[in-house]
């Protein structure tokens, strides 16, 4: 298999709560061995606020546990989404509220270090959209503040984001490229009805991670290609800027429990389109 292909944590297993994305409590581990039995050696983090300081990232004995069953079922972690920073924004907020949720930021840095996690991707959607030029400027004026930390930890910030192409352009040109670049979800760019030729003419160089899903125009998650993403022309534009990162299945789910089955039939359909 491509080892460039990966998976978004607890695609493998059972959806917590019924929500297409959580943290999979009961079943991270076993999810390791899941992936080895099809050959699969790349997995994307998730973390949310809620219980943060439990999740096995943040704690000594869990980073212990997630490099053992890295080296035993020979998986890495190279990035992170942490939908932790979309439920409660620092951007947004004020006085010691967001002191104690920049703290949460610089930890999860620190963690993601230990363990080997390069990227941390941070949704600048729904919840965390950037809503006025204020937040905008909050979130950018802390990030460079803490570049040196950055350098520090080995660790890069990506952004998803709802900005049409040239305004996310003008946002991550704010920033430099050594530090910062672009996570694109292609389901999302669909569900916004961007096109994608404008989008990487914008912001092409900056895309480090890809997140492969498909939407609905204005719509949810569904199998790959029964929704708005024209996969030809997006695996044609990375080509074209000579993309040579991961691309992370945060696919629809099964309804049927048929996790393992459905993530093969999605390799396969990446595979198609990038060898």
């Amino acid at each position: 298999m491509n080892h460039r292909i990966g998976f978004m944590q607890g695609r493998l297993c059972e959806p917590v709560d019924g929500k297409i994305q959580a943290f999979p409590w009961r079943d991270w581990e076993s999810e390791f061995s899941i992936a080895s039995s099809i050959d699969m050696h790349l997995l994307e983090w998730t973390i949310d606020q809620e219980r943060l300081y439990e999740n096995p990232l943040m704690t000594a004995e869990g980073q212990k546990i997630i490099q053992q069953l890295c080296q035993l079922h020979d998986l890495s972690i190279p990035s992170l989404t942490g939908d932790c920073f979309m439920q409660q924004p620092f951007w947004k907020v004020e006085g010691q509220v967001r002191t104690d949720l920049q703290s949460d930021f610089l930890k999860i840095v620190q963690s993601c270090s230990l363990v080997g996690i390069q990227m941390i991707a941070i949704p600048l959607v729904d919840n965390g959209s950037l809503d006025t030029t204020e937040q905008e400027d909050n979130l950018i004026g802390y990030l460079l503040a803490n570049k040196d930390f950055l350098t520090q930890q080995n660790v890069k910030i990506i952004f998803e984001s709802d900005f049409v192409p040239a305004q996310l352009a003008r946002f991550i040109k704010r920033l430099p490229p050594t530090h910062f670049g672009i996570n694109y979800d292609m389901g999302n760019s669909a569900a916004l009805g961007f096109d994608p030729v404008e989008e990487f003419k914008a912001y092409g160089p900056y895309i480090l991670n890809v997140h492969v899903k498909d939407r609905m125009l204005n719509g949810g998650t569904v199998a790959l290609g029964e929704g708005s993403v024209n996969f030809t022309k997006v695996f044609s534009l990375l080509k074209t800027i000579k993309y040579n990162g991961n691309y992370i299945l945060q696919t629809a789910r099964s309804n049927e429990g048929q996790h393992l089955e459905l993530i093969s039939k999605y390799i396969k359909f990446i595979e198609d389109r990038i060898n």
